[in-house]
């Protein structure tokens, strides 16, 4: 029986939608939300319209599309050997169900995502964004209906899956597990859980929404030739999906982003970020590369140079690395900083910090307060400016909720000067506190944990740095 909750009036409205082109998830919710009718439907109603096709011939062809994929996936439960994941799905099927997770609709979706890559790495996949995608849409399909899901409902869920994966495969331009994998298959594997457990076309694009947050800017190739790191990438879309889902279907979560800006914002950090990304992939993860002899032998000597460096070399640079950044840690019993309102410890504890050296140095009544701070930090004005204003005006500590929530309406914040800059150099906050008796102005850098860097400070670095002591502030290079 047709699952189709389609009248001529739903098709009708949809189609002087698509007249306008190709619809976004965004503008699909929408339509959602208008007509009462689950994502899923209104997914299947525009390719009816702009295919000439009726819905359980969408459904049909939608699941067919993942034939190919599925006799990859058996391959990679029975027998199939990965060149950089091994055999991890077959000896995963062996064992009893809830293996990797008590939930056996997901723990299925995971031992099947993983069997799809092995198999991808033996007979190859039809490709959605890329093949990594096509994994968690082939697992999560396959689990569905091994755990009792009836076909025709299977067949809707991969036609929602494809609309997303859609869009990924259209942004995807170059290198990135972030509108590959684990990029496009967390959203897709969010929205085809929200809308299988009756969530609202709503409810899909926020749950949408949460699942591509996490994924922003993660790399994949070259780090995909290493071994096996793309199980952990592929296997958290079925993860962060399922986690997005829940968050949205069993609490009141806040979701204010239009699905459409996150998938947007995504795709530009793709384009710009792979680049950067990569040039840092290559110099950490060179020396762990599967490769094949017969390719490496076509290199000239040329070529060749550097290409063998051993694992050692690099693992001894990475060591220097991190005992140069361990230089700044605290005994172990004593690592964790102090409380720090405002919900970021680099956002709010590290800027408030500095405000709280300046107010120790300054002398007489503060006239005026000039606030300079780094993009990242003053697009997240909302929440460190007040703690700013509380350190410099009155020296309160980060922990100081109930200033906090008052500061800004305060006699003495309402009666002042407050000027607050944006500053394009990485990293900066600075402050400059003006008094009836002078002034003092301190230059430093943000740091995690509500650690402070001090570059500079007016009467001295040397008085900012007594202060800070005296203040319990940790002062970092």
């Amino acid at each position: 029986m047709s699952l189709s909750l389609l009248t001529q009036d739903h098709l009708d409205r949809v189609a002087i939608e698509v007249q306008k082109g190709f619809l976004t998830i965004g503008e699909l919710i929408a339509l959602g939300t208008e007509l009462d009718l689950p994502l899923s439907q209104v997914v299947v109603a525009e390719a009816m319209i702009r295919e000439d096709k009726d819905f359980d011939l969408v459904t049909e062809e939608c699941f067919a599309a993942f034939a190919h994929n599925m006799r990859a996936l058996e391959k990679g439960t029975k027998d199939g050997n990965s060149f950089v994941l091994g055999t991890v799905a077959s000896d995963l099927a062996k064992q009893d169900v809830g293996v990797l997770i008590g939930d056996e609709l997901i723990d299925r979706a995971l031992v099947y995502t993983l069997a799809t890559e092995v198999g991808n790495h033996e007979v190859g996949l039809s490709p959605c964004a890329g093949t990594g995608d096509s994994c968690p849409y082939t697992g999560l399909l396959k689990a569905l209906m091994v755990t009792g899901v009836d076909l025709a409902r299977v067949k809707l869920t991969a036609a929602l899956i494809l609309k997303v994966g859609s869009i990924y495969r259209a942004g995807k331009a170059t290198t990135g597990c972030n509108m590959e994998g684990y990029g496009a298959g967390s959203p897709a594997t969010a929205a085809a859980l929200t809308d299988l457990r009756g969530g609202t076309a709503e409810q899909v694009g926020k749950a949408m929404v949460l699942a591509i947050s996490p994924t922003l800017a993660v790399p994949c190739t070259p780090r995909v030739i290493t071994r096996g790191l793309c199980g952990a990438h592929i296997g958290s879309a079925i993860l962060i999906g399922n986690l997005a889902s829940n968050l949205i279907l069993k609490s009141t979560i806040p979701v204010d982003i239009d699905v459409d800006v996150m998938i947007a914002m995504a795709a530009r950090i793709h384009r710009e970020a792979a680049p950067v990304i990569t040039a840092v992939n290559v110099k950490y993860m060179r020396p762990y590369f599967s490769k094949r002899p017969q390719v490496e032998a076509l290199l000239t000597k040329e070529q060749a140079l550097g290409q063998d460096d051993p694992s050692n070399i690099i693992l001894a640079e990475a060591r220097e690395e991190l005992h140069a950044m361990l230089e700044s840690s605290r005994p172990l019993t004593r690592t964790m900083g102090e409380i720090v309102v405002g919900g970021s410890s680099i956002a709010v504890g590290s800027p408030t910090n500095m405000a709280r050296i300046a107010h120790a140095l300054k002398k007489g009544s503060i006239k005026q307060v000039d606030i300079e701070l780094t993009k990242d930090l003053y697009n997240r004005r909302s929440i460190n400016v007040p703690a700013i204003l509380m350190g410099a005006m009155f020296g309160s500590h980060t922990s100081d909720g109930d200033m906090y929530g008052k500061v800004m309406d305060l006699p003495g914040i309402k009666n002042i000067n407050i000027t607050l800059s944006e500053i394009e150099e990485p990293e900066v906050q600075r402050i400059r506190l003006t008094t009836d008796q002078g002034s003092v102005w301190i230059d430093s850098r943000n740091r995690g944990g509500a650690r402070v860097a001090i570059v500079d400070c007016s009467p001295s670095v040397e008085a900012a740095l007594a202060a800070a002591k005296d203040l319990g502030i940790q002062v970092v290079s």
